[in-house]
């Protein structure tokens, strides 16, 4: 059975950096695609960063995300720099794999299969 465990939210002030982690319970090789999605209370997931063949952002976080995989340790990373306020959300990470609709370096959440129960990130000004 495949688990996602994310860890690495918490509290930073306007400009500070997280490093989020997902470490996976099979192998991430198993993974042809990974990424990172969001959610703030009462708006819909949207997708921060994948990685499948290339890494893919989002305009509103290039520059100051970083997504990385190691799969010698079956994780998955989110670096986040020079973070504001309305970063702020749950983070999850997902996985699917080759051949999949996410095998579009989709940023879509219904295209990917397996999910993390997220991690909070709070971010003031």
């Amino acid at each position: 059975q495949v688990q996602l465990v994310e860890s690495g939210g918490g509290s930073v002030q306007s400009g500070g950096s997280l490093r989020l982690s997902c470490a996976a319970s099979v192998s991430t090789t198993l993974f042809y695609c990974m990424a990172w999605f969001r959610q703030a209370p009462g708006k819909e997931r949207e997708g921060v960063a994948t990685t499948c063949s290339v890494s893919v952002y989002p305009d509103f976080v290039k520059g100051r995300f970083t997504i990385s995989r190691d799969n010698t340790k079956n994780t998955l990373y989110l670096q986040m720099n020079s973070l504001k306020p309305e970063d702020s959300a749950m983070y999850y990470c997902a996985a699917d794999a080759r051949g999949s609709r996410a095998s579009r370096n989709s940023l879509a959440a219904p295209d990917y299969t397996y999910w993390g129960q997220g991690t909070q990130v709070t971010v003031s000004s």
